[in-house]
């Protein structure tokens, strides 16, 4: 590297004062932005009584997951509700009950089997039947009275086999009416429904609760349910309505709002701590990141200005829409990149994304936002270049749309894949592409103008022949004005060959030599026929005649208010470099007044009076590889025009001189320009050259009018 290198330079005093005034300035700024959701809440209050009606809709201003006590309570609530009561019983309690029920059956039958098995007449055993079971119903007496001995037996072992399978299951002591209700439905179908009746008479008070409520055990029971229940965590998105306007506040909905401290009138302070410490990074190293990288914007005022600018409204933009689910992905957050790559370069434009998709991924609450903000905003800056035409606009909508879609494309594949969310923030995609373009394209300009940055729109008005300044140049110093063009052309195609700004040099060399209006015949190239006035005067004179082009030049220039960093070019395109012909003049004439003969050692000495520094020109040296190029082609331009064979090795070495010259003399010292990027200027000179000074064809009728015009002048003569 040819220029000092950036890892060296001091950070002085005034860069120490310019980065906390414009730290101070933007965190305050941004940081007030980005802690605006901790300042109290609107819902503070009465209305924030549960069963009060919401006064408003009240949004959660972030994103949260807490632990919620009313939401546990509730499901603990549910868990102890679905417990069943518990009882007492036992399958042994139950064979026991069984057993003690039928010992009372057969006491309770021994009346009826007596009645059976004595001798009596028929009437006598129907009437010591109808009393046998003094619990019966008439109806049911009379239906056991009917019955003969056969009869009885089969009813008997019904009624064994029904009290034997009953009281060996649970019988809870809360279902027993039930149960005893439904004895008929228990005996088999075979019986007559007379006989089912009389069984189910029978057995109704032999039935009895062997399953009795324990409520110990339910209590247990529910406790251990509910603590099975693990507290309910509720996931809370930024922006989702936590209260409606015109509802009942609920338990968990104030719970949600106290969570928030939006039942608080106090600010969150912890909250807006992190945010301004998060501004706090943010800023500071970017403004580092600029003194160390970008020299250049840091030491204008105009530049970081733009940038706080540009950076703050974006993260307001983000700030009011972060509430939505799908409007931040509609947000032209890559207009930023492109303005700042359009007006200052892509690298602070690139470093300046990165800061906001950060912002922009905590603000959200979102790492696929971060990524969709990050990755739209670099193919923007990679596809707008310098933003010369329009269809470079286009062509960065075009890549923000597709890398934005292939964002939102591969979160959706890595999540839950929701395609009808996914069409949703594609067709936001494209909405916010389409409008970073725009935005770029009308605003730049306008931005351009307004912060003192020179856009390729206004680089192309200059350029315009019909310029005034232009146009004075042409008609009052033709010479310089045709010098001006060649040397646009050699300037533009060299910043093409090492990546530099073809447009900004091409312009610069139009205007470079601007000064030469003020004195036109001091300059060679408008001379024509007339004598050279150098020739008369003194070399001291001389050379204050050249450096004057240059103080008058910018004037001129801040008279037709040419942008300011086009006016730079005319000091440095000749930087501190020597006026070499004048000053060899100079060391002729001190020897000649001291008169000593050339080469002896009192030559020398008289030669060594002449002080070198009155030679030069009062500088800059070039600050950038634009005005290096300009200052080569300038001098090389001139110097081939005086060949007098202009073929490739004189070019070649012509160019070759010139770029070794300057090198050594450090004209380059202050400028990024390498060893290979003179390398692919000398190429790119000698190529240009060739193409101007190419051989022509000496047609007949050419040397016929040469040779009369001499003729005619040797005649006049």
């Amino acid at each position: 590297m040819l220029a000092r290198s950036s890892a060296v330079r001091r950070f002085a005093r005034t860069d120490a004062v310019r980065l906390v005034i414009a730290t101070l300035l933007m965190v305050a700024a941004l940081g007030s932005v980005l802690a605006i959701d901790a300042l109290p809440g609107p819902f503070a209050g009465p209305g924030a009584i549960v069963g009060e009606i919401a006064p408003a809709d009240i949004l959660a201003p972030r994103a949260l997951t807490y632990e919620s006590a009313e939401a546990t309570r509730l499901a603990r609530e549910a868990a102890r509700a679905q417990v069943q009561p518990q009882y007492d019983y036992s399958p042994e309690r139950g064979q026991l009950t069984a057993v003690q029920q039928l010992d009372a059956l057969e006491q309770l039958l021994g009346p009826v089997d007596a009645a059976f098995a004595a001798v009596l007449t028929p009437e006598a055993r129907q009437a010591s039947l109808r009393s046998a079971i003094p619990h019966l119903t008439s109806a049911a007496s009379e239906t056991l009275a009917q019955l003969d001995l056969v009869q009885w037996s089969a009813v008997r072992g019904e009624l064994v086999r029904v009290l034997n399978s009953t009281q060996s299951q649970e019988v809870r002591d809360a279902l027993l009416p039930d149960l005893r209700g439904s004895l008929a439905s228990r005996v088999t179908i075979r019986f007559p429904q007379g006989q089912r009746s009389l069984a189910a008479e029978i057995l109704s008070p032999l039935i009895i609760a062997n399953s009795t409520f324990d409520e110990a055990a339910t209590e247990r029971a529910r406790n251990e349910a509910a603590n099975l229940v693990e507290p309910v965590a509720i996931p809370i998105r930024q922006g989702e309505i936590i209260v409606r306007r015109g509802e009942p506040v609920s338990e968990i909905a104030r719970e949600k709002l106290d969570r928030f401290g939006l039942l608080d009138p106090r600010p969150d302070a912890v909250r807006a701590g992190g945010w301004f410490l998060l501004a706090l990074l943010s800023v500071v190293l970017l403004l580092a990141w600029i003194w160390r990288f970008r020299s250049q914007i840091w030491h204008r005022s105009s530049a970081l200005l733009l940038i706080a600018l540009v950076l703050i409204g974006a993260s307001i933009a983000l700030k009011v829409t972060g509430d939505r689910s799908v409007l931040p992905y509609v947000v032209p957050v890559a207009a930023v990149g492109l303005l700042l790559a359009v007006l200052l370069d892509a690298g602070a434009a690139l470093m300046v994304t990165s800061v906001l998709a950060l912002l922009g991924g905590a603000i959200i609450g979102s790492v696929e936002f971060s990524a969709y903000v990050l990755f739209g905003g670099v193919a923007g800056i990679i596809a707008v270049r310098r933003g010369e035409k329009l269809s470079q606009f286009v062509q960065a909508a075009v890549a923000i749309a597709a890398v934005q879609i292939a964002v939102v494309t591969m979160f959706t594949l890595l999540g839950d894949r929701d395609f009808t969310g996914f069409f949703e923030l594609a067709g936001a995609a494209g909405a916010s592409a389409a409008g970073a373009a725009i935005a770029a394209l009308g605003s730049f300009v306008i931005l351009g103008n307004a912060f003192g940055i020179t856009t390729s729109f206004r680089l192309l008005e200059l350029a315009n022949p019909s310029q005034p300044l232009l146009r004075r140049l042409l008609l009052e110093t033709p010479g310089t004005y045709h010098h001006s063009l060649m040397v646009g052309n050699l300037a533009e195609r060299a910043a093409e060959a090492i990546g530099a700004d073809p447009l900004l040099a091409r312009v610069a060399a139009y205007y470079h030599d601007v000064g030469k209006l003020a004195n036109p015949v001091a300059f060679i190239e408008n001379q024509a026929a007339n004598d050279n006035i150098h020739d008369e005067l003194e070399p001291n004179q001389s050379v204050a005649l050249l450096k004057a082009h240059v103080a008058n030049g910018i004037d001129l220039a801040y008279q037709y208010k040419l942008p300011k960093p086009l006016i730079a070019f005319i000091p440095q395109h000749h930087g501190t470099a020597l006026m070499s012909y004048f000053y060899a003049r100079a060391r002729e004439q001190a020897i000649a007044y001291a008169g000593a003969i050339p080469g002896t050692p009192a030559a020398q000495e008289a030669a060594a009076s002449v002080d070198p520094s009155r030679f030069r020109h009062a500088g800059p040296k070039p600050q950038s590889k634009e005005a290096a190029i300009l200052m080569l082609a300038d001098s090389v331009e001139a110097s081939v025009r005086s060949l007098g064979t202009p073929d490739e090795p004189a070019i070649r070495a012509m160019v070759s001189r010139i770029i070794r010259e300057r090198l050594e003399d450090g004209q380059f010292d202050e400028c990024d320009l390498t060893l290979r990027d003179l390398d692919r200027i000398r190429e790119a000179f000698v190529a240009q050259l060739l193409g101007m000074y190419h051989r022509r064809i000496a047609y007949p009728q050419n040397k016929i009018v040469e040779i009369e015009s001499r003729r005619a002048a040797g005649g006049t003569a």
